[in-house]
């Protein structure tokens, strides 16, 4: 008889996190961890936060989250990380694409290397990510795919028309997508996050922020938390007939 510790690893579900060493992804990771799934925070380079993180969540179910250094500008490298965590940790159950620049600028005079980057890293490495990954979702029998795209995205933001561009863009994968690979077990959707409390809008000026806040129905943010929840609902049980959806989490600014 296998010992506890050992069966609970058996039975955890692979989700890959991109983004996940900050903010948003970090709230995802923690989430995930915490309700049994063994998460893979993909990014670029370690931090605090996340090394603390792991430390917390080896004591409370060893094996549940591991640091994955890639760059996701790297596209062509894209394969064989998959191939890599497939072959080593077993079926990958989860990819919630979270990883985005969001450098802000007049599209007039914005560069373009700052253009090209922004498309590369919020749009084509995802779609690139998830082709490898639902291939290997449709062989094993199923899987959920989670886009993370923003209000900004359908409402614009002055001085954010690459950035809306690009979050746009992942509604319309997400909605094609979904009915590509509905019929072999993969539900695909997206989450679209408001401004959030984040270092982002900490960063706003006191009235400014104050502003911004005041346009939500609930007339504050939403929290990290808030949408980490949304995913790990479209990535359980409860979320087995959506598919295709778009979930806005920004405390009714849409409203």
């Amino acid at each position: 008889m296998l010992p506890l510790q050992a069966n609970w690893l058996v039975i955890m579900r692979n989700v890959i996190v991109t983004g996940g060493s900050r903010g948003l992804g970090l709230g995802i990771v923690r989430r995930l961890t915490a309700e049994g799934y063994r998460a893979f925070a993909v990014a670029r380079q370690m931090n605090d936060q996340l090394a603390s993180t792991m430390e917390q969540a080896e004591q409370a179910r060893p094996g549940s989250l591991h640091f994955i250094p890639f760059d996701l500008g790297n596209i062509q490298d894209i394969p064989d990380l998959v191939k890599k965590l497939r072959k080593g940790f077993g079926p990958i159950y989860g990819l919630v694409n979270n990883a985005a620049l969001g450098l802000d600028g007049a599209l007039a005079i914005m560069h373009n290397s700052q253009i090209e980057r922004l498309i590369r890293v919020n749009t084509l490495s995802p779609i690139v990510l998830t082709k490898y990954v639902v291939r290997h979702m449709m062989a094993d029998g199923g899987g959920r795919v989670v886009n993370v795209s923003s209000i900004i995205g359908f409402t614009g933001y002055s001085g954010l028309s690459v950035y809306g561009a690009t979050k746009a863009s992942m509604i319309g994968f997400t909605r094609s997508l979904a009915r590509e690979v509905g019929r072999l077990g993969v539900n695909v959707n997206a989450i679209a996050p408001g401004f959030m409390e984040t270092d982002m809008t900490q960063g706003l000026e006191g009235e400014r922020r104050e502003q911004v806040a005041r346009r939500s129905a609930l007339r504050r943010f939403p929290d990290v938390e808030d949408v980490a929840d949304a995913v790990e609902f479209l990535l359980g049980a409860k979320a087995k007939s959506i598919t295709g959806t778009v979930l806005t989490v920004d405390a009714g600014a849409t409203a």
